[in-house]
């Protein structure tokens, strides 16, 4: 099998290559950055580029569409770039995995298209998306980008998963979540300054996204799949967690107690369709992020 990873030198990409190598799964990425270390088949070019067809081989199996300007604080305010990259990329990106007789198309989508959580219950794919409630640039590029590739699907287009991840965190340096944050904070810090304590979501591991990636490989016809953690995790359980890690004990100033913001996109359609279920708790994960911190 030969996959082609786009947002190859991104966070996901780069724990997609390691678990692809794992896999003996042949790779080739394509990132817009110059890559000094070239340590799989790797092609600096624009997703919104025509040169792209050029870096695409003829013998590619499935393409995992990670590139983009993947969170909403980089899209806030800057609606020509986000849809520039994230939509106007992906349809070229379409255009020329169509061309080449690509089997599989994965796109990287987000929780972020879900209109609301109003009720804290669990919110499966088939929830029906008003997109009228959508604030951000960043959901709405998701949401339009899922739209066009149903439609082209529906006229002969390629298999289609869509894959919405949850909250993201893990071993990194920068642009980190509120786990990566608040264990920072706990670990450098005596007092801690919060929201509310009881502010959640469903935050998941990038190496168990990553496992959801790969464990979507194959996988016939129109899906979309949400790829989140198994249950709701408060501001309140990463400080505990992190406290009991670092063997201390904070002060925490809770600002807005009584404005409590849960998002809670369910994961059970993973598990029944792609047999895949998060393996990495809070207290694991943590762990690996440590050094980092």
């Amino acid at each position: 099998m030969k996959v082609m990873i786009t947002g190859s030198e991104s966070f996901i990409g780069k724990e997609l290559i390691k678990q692809c190598k794992q896999e003996n799964i042949e790779i080739i990425g394509i990132d817009i950055i110059k890559k000094e270390e070239q340590n799989y088949d790797y092609h600096q070019v624009d997703i919104k580029s025509e040169e792209l067809i050029k870096h695409i081989p003829n013998d590619v199996d499935i393409v995992i569409h990670l590139a983009a300007l993947s969170r909403d604080p980089d899209c806030r305010g800057k609606a020509y770039e986000c849809f520039e990259n994230n939509v106007m990329g992906t349809l070229n990106l379409m255009k020329h995995a169509s061309n080449k007789k690509i089997k599989q198309f994965i796109f990287a989508s987000s929780e972020w298209v879900y209109d609301e959580f109003n009720d804290n219950k669990p919110k499966n794919e088939d929830h029906v998306i008003n997109s009228q409630n959508l604030t951000s640039e960043y959901a709405l590029s998701k949401l339009t980008s899922e739209i066009n590739l149903h439609q082209q699907f529906l006229q002969g287009f390629m298999d289609v998963t869509i894959l919405r991840f949850g909250i993201i965190y893990g071993p990194r340096k920068f642009n980190w979540s509120a786990v990566e944050s608040i264990a920072n904070q706990v670990k450098n810090n005596d007092v801690i300054e919060v929201n509310s304590l009881k502010n959640a979501r469903r935050f998941i591991h990038v190496s168990d996204i990553v496992r959801g990636i790969i464990k979507s490989f194959n996988l016939r016809g129109f899906n979309k799949i949400n790829l989140t953690g198994d249950s709701l995790i408060t501001i309140g359980d990463i400080i505990k967690t992190s406290e009991k890690i670092f063997e201390k004990t904070i002060k925490i100033k809770e600002k807005n107690p009584s404005e409590i913001n849960i998002r809670n996109p369910s994961n059970e359609k993973a598990k029944k369709i792609i047999k895949w279920s998060p393996k990495i708790d809070l207290e694991e994960g943590i762990k690996t992020i440590q050094q980092f911190i």
